[in-house]
């Protein structure tokens, strides 16, 4: 499908006008064939325009940015992209997170993150208010999407995964235009990249490791494609090359959302170190660049560095908990 086509089928789609079948056999072709750069933008455009949106001031809009994965690379870690977007907010970002609960790990990051005690049950508005008064914010997914409802059932009645578990990271209901965005499998890097350009997308990372996490590792190289004001540059992120370690794969597994969000606090108090804290390091410095809070990735790692070592961190882990709370 070209990317009209693909906006009127997924329009049909959405708006719940395909029988069952007819939309089980839509997602099972585009499994089968692989999905187009056209259709995973066709498709999100679509669910985007479906979604329940954060109405964001015109002077946060801009700064805003997301660190968010596809899933699927079942590596068993902590919450990574969570402790990240925390780091993040202490150093003057504007978070908007759009997650779920766990679907292919044991602790997704709304699970952890209310481990720590934050409270995600907030209204549309209070949303709003805590991304502006603490520059960070959750967002679940289930609820600013209404129209997945009734796709819900077909997608989970297949046994294989669907386009929707790569459309996630790109339907922020805040209208999120910069992204750290990692991807389950090396081959998806230059069809997501082309999707974002496709979807108006002036600033972001895609990431995908060696050693397969949607993420950039710390114990294998990284593959990305950056985008900088439409222009694409590719190239491969070493730790070693920032002065890192390698470290084996298994040690920045994390257990279920009590046990990440501990590893979390601990990362974020200077407690926990080694691979856990170094790979928060060096997702959290790519993200400063995309942001543009960072010039490059080295500045982006001494401003990282900083922030937990000054206890800053923390702080805003303590002020986010304490925002959620009074809403």
């Amino acid at each position: 499908m070209n990317y009209q086509e693909a906006i009127e089928v997924f329009t049909r789609l959405f708006e719940n006008k395909m029988s069952e079948e007819e939309a089980k056999n839509l997602l099972i072709e585009l499994y089968e064939r692989g999905e187009s750069a056209e259709e995973i933008a066709a498709a999100a455009k679509v669910m985007r325009e479906h979604s329940i949106k954060l109405n964001v001031k015109d002077e946060i809009k801009d700064k805003l940015i997301d660190v968010v994965g596809t899933g699927g690379d079942k590596s068993g870690s902590f919450n990574i992209s969570s402790t990240v977007s925390i780091l993040l907010a202490s150093l003057g970002c504007y978070v908007a997170k759009h997650g779920n609960r766990a679907i292919t790990s044991n602790a997704g990051s709304a699970d952890m993150l209310e481990a720590l005690g934050i409270n995600l049950n907030l209204s549309i508005k209070k949303q709003e208010k805590m991304l502006e008064e603490s520059g960070f914010v959750f967002m679940f997914a289930v609820n600013h999407h209404p129209a997945m409802k009734h796709i819900m059932p077909i997608r989970k009645s297949l046994p294989h995964r669907t386009i929707f578990n790569i459309l996630g990271p790109l339907t922020n209901p805040a209208g999120v235009k910069k992204y750290l965005l990692g991807v389950f499998d090396q081959k998806y890097i230059d069809k997501i990249t082309k999707a974002l350009l496709l979807l108006d997308t002036k600033d972001s990372m895609i990431v995908s490791s060696h050693d397969g996490l949607d993420e950039i590792s710390i114990s294998d190289i990284t593959y990305y494609n950056l985008i900088e004001n439409g222009e694409i540059k590719k190239g491969i992120i070493d730790p070693i090359d920032f002065g890192f370690a390698m470290y084996p794969f298994e040690a920045i597994k994390g257990g279920d959302a009590k046990e990440n969000a501990k590893i979390t606090r601990g990362i974020l108090e200077g407690s926990v170190k080694g691979a856990k804290r170094d790979i928060v390091i060096l997702n959290a410095a790519a993200a400063l660049k995309v942001a543009k809070v960072a010039k490059d990735m080295k500045e982006g790692i001494k401003m990282a560095n900083d922030a937990i070592d000054s206890k800053r961190a923390l702080k805003k882990l303590e002020e986010i908990i304490e925002v959620s709370n009074s809403l």
